[in-house]
């Protein structure tokens, strides 16, 4: 099939040099001909055009829906163009992560487009970042003023500046593009015995200083072991959690939201966090200070509690950024 229509065209930045785009909003797709799949995932044009081919001659997509004809300014007679799903395929099959931020940022362009009807202007989103980093940085001067009473104050302060630029990487990528840092492989769960034994302990402190009572931390059924056990799972043989803040973002999260005891969940929830980064030797950073204070743990537990479940991911990521950022 071969079009006459000029599809709006949008740039994608992700590799060496841009990619010129055409965005089809009325099929929610966008489209891309094998030069530019080239230099998108960085193979020789005969390696996309076998992959093209198998994707069609294996059945895994139809020609006529993935595949039309475009006129191209640099080229007098009509070129190739592939959709989406195309090129994703060729994503996969040359497994290319290239082609996995490609796809993040198609569907948030797309979804920008279909329900917005307009793309972010990324250099005033840059601008309003800028501006945010200025006023972090007079708010931490502002913090060493003796007029300053210390405490609860300081320890705001402290938060907001330390964490700049995780809750700036919020500002500047939506969900799907908010991706995982550079995590530490592995990390050991407590067992349900250790777990339910640390908790015992800090529920006699607690109702020693008058702070909880008898249904704090009490199990409601089988809650913590089947949260311990899903947290892990594997799956085809590989872990469902794979990294130290992968599992601890997630344990704060699902004690936080699936209210595994009769009471005090938050609490709990942001014990067993801390004992499990105790546990993997990730509570203090290089420096030797603790990843995260006291007012943090409060502020990060609370932010859990208050989300939207719709934005889960966005706060696991979160976390996780988090405890790396903390790492260095």
């Amino acid at each position: 099939m071969t079009t006459e229509t000029q599809a709006p065209i949008i740039i994608f930045e992700g590799v060496g040099k841009a990619v010129e785009v055409r965005l089809d909003t009325d099929r929610e797709t966008v489209w891309l001909s094998q030069a530019q799949m080239v230099v998108l995932f960085g193979r020789d044009q005969s390696v996309i055009s076998r992959h093209v081919g198998n994707a069609y001659r294996e059945g895994e997509l139809d020609r006529e829906t993935t595949m039309q004809k475009m006129h191209s300014a640099n080229s007098d007679k009509p070129v190739e163009f592939y959709n989406l799903d195309v090129i994703i395929s060729v994503g996969y099959r040359v497994k290319s992560h290239q082609g996995t931020r490609f796809r993040q940022w198609a569907t948030r362009v797309l979804r920008e487009h279909l329900t917005q009807g307009w793309t972010l202007n990324r250099q005033r989103f840059e601008e309003n970042a800028r501006e945010l980093e200025a006023a972090l940085a007079l708010v931490r001067k502002a913090a060493q003023s003796p007029a300053l009473d210390a405490g609860s104050g300081r320890g705001l302060v402290d938060i907001v500046s330390r964490y700049a630029q995780t809750f700036l990487l919020l500002q500047r990528y939506d969900e799907g593009l908010l991706t995982e840092p550079r995590a530490q492989p592995g990390g050991s769960l407590p067992t349900l015995e250790q777990a339910r034994a640390a908790l015992d302990s800090l529920k006699s402190e607690l109702m020693a200083r008058g702070e909880a009572t008898d249904l704090f931390a009490r199990d409601r059924g089988d809650g913590l072991a089947s949260l311990l056990g899903n947290l892990d799972q594997s799956v085809f043989g590989e872990p469902a959690y794979p990294s130290v803040e992968s599992k601890a973002a997630h344990l704060l999260y699902f004690v936080v939201k699936n209210h595994p005891f009769s009471d005090g969940n938050k609490r709990s929830a942001a014990f067993l966090f801390v004992d499990f980064l105790h546990r993997n030797g990730r509570l203090l950073n290089a420096a030797g200070e603790p990843v995260i204070n006291d007012v943090g743990l409060a502020a990060l537990t609370l932010l859990v509690a208050e989300s939207d479940a719709a934005h889960k991911e966005t706060m696991i990521r979160l976390i996780m950024n988090m405890l790396a950022g903390a790492r260095e």
